[in-house]
């Protein structure tokens, strides 16, 4: 007998419904929502497929039960949708059962998730894009509250610190609240670049034991931030 497992997934709490190969109701539970106490609900009926829709927990979930081996499989959430609108009421359990149907029959398109590995690239990539952002806004407050006082920032060897440090000391001596301001936005800027140069010292260890990475940076013009970023949105599925 072949058993088909329906997740319906919230913050809290799954909903699980396992049928047969008829369609009939064999189970019910209600579980933590993690791997471990889903799967350890799946494992007496050794199901033949589960499925769970897409949304916040579903790249972790599928994850976690993949590595468990249960054979799980990550619907688009708008075809299940549009499924499950034919139920006579929307509650979780009703949704449960509505997956479980969906997954026995096939009807459902199955959408790739991507390593956990893919993820953890992606969410450094966008945290370093995000302190970069903040550098940038730091350096134009920076420049910004200077200009109001007729000070112009303009450039000169030696880069931003080197700049500022010349300013705070000389044309700021006469102003010791702006001086104390341009130094708390400086001490806010080098914080920031030591997480930068933090994240990006990550960034290239994962590089360096990427093949398709360095494969990538083979390219001319393509440096490790693309060619990281790139591997990791276009996995191989």
């Amino acid at each position: 007998m072949k058993y088909y497992a329906g997740l319906d997934v919230s913050q809290q709490t799954t909903s699980i419904c396992i049928i047969d190969e008829e369609g009939k109701t064999v189970a019910e539970r209600k579980v933590a929502s993690c791997p471990e106490a889903i799967s350890e609900a799946l494992e007496p009926f050794a199901v033949t497929r589960a499925g769970l829709e897409t949304g916040p927990l579903s790249v972790w979930l599928w994850n976690g039960l993949k590595e468990r081996g249960v054979p799980i499989v990550c619907m688009d959430a708008r075809h299940a949708n549009a499924a499950l609108k034919m139920m006579p009421a929307k509650t979780d359990r009703n949704d449960a059962i509505g997956l479980a149907q969906i997954v026995r029959t096939g009807w459902c398109k199955s959408v790739h998730v991507k390593s956990t590995a893919s993820h953890e690239a992606r969410a450094l990539l966008a945290t370093r894009s995000q302190f970069v952002r903040i550098r940038c806004d730091l350096e134009n407050q920076i420049r910004g509250v200077l200009r109001t006082f007729g000070i112009l920032f303009g450039k000169r060897v030696g880069g931003f610190a080197k700049r500022a440090e010349e300013i705070i000391d000389g044309e700021l001596d006469a102003s010791p609240t702006i001086q104390a301001v341009v130094e708390a936005l400086m001490r806010a800027r080098a914080n920031i670049l030591e997480q930068i140069r933090h994240l990006e010292a990550k960034v290239r260890l994962i590089a360096r034991q990427n093949k398709v990475v360095r494969r990538l940076m083979s390219v001319p013009g393509v440096g490790v931030i693309t060619a990281l970023g790139f591997a990791a949105t276009i996995e191989r599925a």
